[in-house]
């Protein structure tokens, strides 16, 4: 059983906190803020519904950032004062070069829709490696829009497997070509209107909502704390060569192990889909 220290006690932050306990897979949850009022309200609230779900991991509030050390992960989400923000680019790398000095072994997990750009500057402006500095929005984008086809499709979304790439969500790519349906390739059995539907729903499931990237992190993190084998998980990655592409970060997927990312997996793309990702990852900003 492990630590988790969660910087930001805002919505999102909150409910990471609150997912993470309730699946009881880790020890203890650091909830970190410097309104330090908000952080232990949410944090007494989470503990007191150990007692009704229930589950025994520990939840404390902490103000000073030095509550990282001895952590097994850390996680950014965003700041209590702006209950649903995420934290911006310059507070977060601020935020970063404290972190990498105060815990430079934990994999530190960027939680927020906006953070693409916070874990490219992250990489380039502190000391965390690309390794161990990844964001997780990309992963709970996967399950929303798993959950958007199992609705067009009348299935459960366990029945579809997809994965999507690029810099969502104005240039995001679903590769429709390896998308399947209890196995059945989703492109080869649906009429090419439905198929178009949905290829036009895509970047209309961004942005996502915090019980979304809650669930999607807290399954990351304990994958990556157990050592699972996160193979195939689709996340932010600041690209070292893969794909043709050079210290931007992009929704890729990646395998990721209890050091951060292993590999950027090469993905298996029709040749307009590899058109599409490549415009998609020399677009700016």
């Amino acid at each position: 059983m492990s630590i988790v220290a969660i910087v930001g006690a805002g919505t999102l932050g909150g409910s990471i906190a609150h997912t993470l306990a309730t699946r009881d897979r880790v020890r203890e949850i650091r909830l970190i803020d410097t309104t330090e009022q908000v952080a232990a309200g949410k944090a007494l609230d989470i503990q007191q519904a150990g007692a009704i779900v229930p589950f025994s991991a520990i939840v404390v509030a902490h103000r000073d950032l030095h509550a990282v050390i001895g952590a097994d992960l850390v996680v950014l989400a965003g700041p209590a004062d702006q209950a649903d923000s995420d934290w911006a680019e310059e507070e977060g790398v601020a935020l970063l070069r404290q972190l990498v000095t105060l815990n430079h072994r934990a994999v530190t997990v960027c939680a927020g829709s906006s953070h693409r750009r916070l874990v490219e500057s992250g990489v380039a402006q502190t000391a965390f490696s690309r390794q161990r500095l990844i964001g997780s929005a990309p992963y709970a984008f996967q399950f929303a829009l798993r959950a958007v086809v199992a609705v067009e499709l009348e299935c459960s979304a366990l029945d579809v497997s997809l994965t999507v790439l690029g810099i969502p969500p104005d240039h995001v790519v679903v590769p429709w070509s390896e998308a399947t349906v209890r196995g059945a390739a989703i492109a080869r059995n649906l009429p090419p209107a439905r198929l178009a539907k949905l290829q036009r729903t895509a970047p209309l499931v961004w942005p996502l909502g915090p019980y979304t990237l809650a669930a999607a992190t807290a399954r990351l993190c304990e994958a990556i704390i157990e050592g699972t084998a996160a193979y195939g998980t689709p996340c932010y990655v600041v690209l070292d060569g893969e794909l043709g592409i050079r210290g931007r970060a992009a929704a890729v997927t990646a395998h990721i192990g209890t050091s951060g990312v292993t590999h950027v997996a090469e993905p298996s793309l029709s040749a307009q889909e590899r058109v599409q990702l490549d415009t998609a990852l020399q677009k700016t900003g």
